[in-house]
């Protein structure tokens, strides 16, 4: 199988591609940082040149012309920039915005071109889709939120359903957040307790959704497999938890104390609209997973955490 790739060297990619590979899949890596040839150690991979800008993919490095092959039979969509970490300026909602929307736009417009349209397009989205909710349980029903992170998860899954009209499948992977101890939210949410500073954000009460990376990566190679999964997935395990929960469960694990509390007002005076990620939360049930009889690797956090941190 033929798979081109954005986002390939994220968490999620990297591990797709270490998997798919083992499988004898070839990875072909859009990037703007032009390799001419597989990287050393990386059997099955290539990196192709490519402008989101207008969708052309291929181009020429030194004497090597790079293309894709003709025959695309998936593609997988995992670029943007981390929404976490930086304040949110103009500038960098501008550059959250760009890095998905816009690149999901080209990457649309590059299957338009295709001779040979792939099969199925995985695409990512989050469950920032549905905005602060409270206590209430969402499902891929539920109608979306009115906020930034919101209005970007809408605009951003609009531009890959527009692929259908060229007879491709479409999977949205609604993300929660994404547990592995080689990156994304957990190395960072583990920082404080390995000092004995852990502990609730705010309140505590606001929900989390989760789910490990292992589960991811067997979701993505199940959406590829299975044509009858299509439309938005929430990519979350069936057990949310309230923050002041989670962080226990973290400190257990971590055979760590929680007992410091990170009030509202500082996280919102040292990050700005930003912290309203971590404040707000929402309660998330992965039902779709559920009606296609997904069995979860790691449904309980406990386990998932004693997995993970080995």
């Amino acid at each position: 199988m033929n798979i081109l790739m954005t986002g390939a060297n994220g968490l999620v990619g990297t591990a797709l591609v270490k998997t798919f590979t083992g499988e004898g899949y070839t990875i072909y890596r859009l990037t703007r940082a032009e390799t001419p040839k597989a990287r050393a150690g990386e059997p099955g991979v290539f990196d192709i040149p490519w402008t989101s800008s207008n969708g052309e993919i291929g181009g020429s490095v030194g004497s090597s012309s790079l293309h894709a092959p003709a025959n695309v039979d998936a593609v997988i969509n995992l670029a943007g920039a981390p929404i976490v970490g930086s304040r949110w300026t103009k500038g960098r909602k501008a550059l959250l915005r760009s890095s998905r929307v816009d690149t999901t736009r080209g990457l649309v417009s590059a299957i338009a071109k295709m001779e040979k349209r792939p099969q199925v397009l995985i695409s990512a989205s989050a469950i920032g889709y549905y905005g602060n909710r409270g206590d209430e349980l969402v499902t891929e029903k539920s109608t979306p939120g009115t906020d930034f992170l919101a209005d970007l998860a809408k605009e951003w899954e609009s531009e890959a359903v527009k692929a259908e009209k060229f007879g491709v499948r479409i999977v949205l992977l609604r993300f929660g957040i994404i547990l592995a101890k080689e990156g994304g939210a957990l190395p960072k949410m583990m920082m404080p307790f390995k000092y004995g500073l852990g502990g609730k954000l705010g309140s505590g009460r606001q929900w989390t959704s989760w789910i490990a990376l292992q589960d991811v990566v067997a979701i993505i190679h199940g959406a590829l497999r299975n044509e009858s999964w299509k439309g938005p997935m929430n990519l979350v395990a069936p057990q949310p938890m309230r923050n002041s929960d989670f962080t226990k469960s973290l400190a257990r694990a971590m055979h760590r104390p929680a007992i410091f509390a990170a009030p509202a007002f500082a996280l919102r005076l040292a990050m700005g609209e930003m912290a309203d990620t971590l404040l707000g939360g929402v309660r998330v049930a992965p039902q779709v997973l559920e009606q296609h009889g997904y069995r979860f690797l790691h449904a309980n956090l406990d386990e998932a955490l004693k997995a993970i941190l080995g």
